[in-house]
């Protein structure tokens, strides 16, 4: 059976989405709604704008949303697709609500643009960062953050993306992630199985995930309480409690808590596949969430892209 997953932030580059606009109607309708409803060339942003434009965070969130949005809309036009259940990373969460009927699309491209500007807000350009985790487990990594804090003094570091089961993100302040880059060793920070780990600074304009942005989900509290929320056709298991939701209540409710809370994609990922959702299609720009699943299960699931005709001609 089938799953739609959409990529989040980190999956947007230059010209994403325009063999789309350029091979199907339905593609270039979404594009004009979404730039019409925050009217912004998205057309233009996606295919044309330098990558330092649209990796400004109030950009790539509509960007990312517009071209996930018609992925599915073209997938749709083309053959009967009904996945059994959806689930987006992050930002790609608003897209799976649009593809399952819960959220009204010039509604979600509005809110995922304030949604930037929010988060972008919340913490002064510089004062956040984050930093990739290659090779510790989800409770290392947990563990390390609290060593940070004992050790460091610095309270704003938390587990922000638990990607695969050995990716994790953290997110937080400057000078945490410093402190951790700088004084990280297997000596300082002892393990049961000592690893090679790797530790990779993310270029991201704010520390996403993590508590210093509960000021941007207080303000999305009150955006996102203002749209009218359906319940979803099928279910859709969320970032905030990897479990699956249709009640409208609960889908608006988990997304407000998403924007301060962790991604826990490894666990989106097997409730799926316990639902039965072994053959997934990444419906959206790039192959992120692909390789993702890859590491989490390589046996058991099956991943497809729409990122050129060819992949389309297959899925047909």
């Amino acid at each position: 059976m089938w799953a739609s997953i959409y990529p989040g932030q980190g999956s947007q580059h230059s010209g994403m989405g325009k063999f789309l606009w350029e091979n199907f109607r339905p593609a270039k309708e979404v594009f004009e709604e979404a730039s019409e409803a925050i009217k912004l060339d998205l057309r233009r942003l996606c295919f044309e704008a330098p990558d330092s434009e649209l990796a400004l965070t109030h950009n790539t969130q509509p960007a990312l949303l517009t071209v996930s949005v018609a992925s599915f809309r073209v997938l749709e036009s083309l053959v009967a697709y009904r996945p059994i259940a959806g689930a987006g990373h992050s930002i790609g969460e608003y897209a799976a609500l649009v593809a399952a009927g819960s959220l009204d699309f010039s509604d979600a491209v509005k809110a995922v643009r304030q949604r930037g500007l929010f988060m972008q807000s919340a913490v002064p350009l510089g004062e956040g960062a984050m930093l990739a985790l290659l090779g510790l487990g989800n409770e290392q990594v947990e563990e390390l953050c609290l060593w940070v804090k004992k050790q460091s003094g610095y309270d704003n570091l938390d587990a922000a993306n638990f990607n695969s089961p050995s990716q994790v993100v953290v997110s937080g302040s400057r000078q945490a992630i410093e402190w951790l880059q700088k004084n990280y060793s297997e000596a300082a920070f002892s393990h049961e199985k000592p690893r090679r780990v790797k530790l990779i600074p993310l270029k991201v304009s704010a520390p996403f995930h993590c508590a210093m942005m509960k000021p941007a989900e207080i303000q999305m509290r009150k955006v996102l309480e203002e749209i009218e929320f359906l319940d979803s056709s099928y279910p859709i298991v969320q970032n905030f409690t990897a479990e699956p939701s249709q009640k409208a209540k609960m889908l608006c409710e988990n997304l407000i808590y998403q924007i301060s809370a962790p991604v826990r994609w490894v666990e989106c990922v097997e409730k799926i596949g316990q639902m039965g959702g072994k053959r997934m299609i990444e419906l959206g720009s790039g192959k992120v969430l692909a390789g993702l699943v890859k590491k989490i299960d390589s046996t058991n699931f099956e991943v497809f892209g729409m990122n050129d005709l060819e992949d389309i001609r297959h899925l047909e």
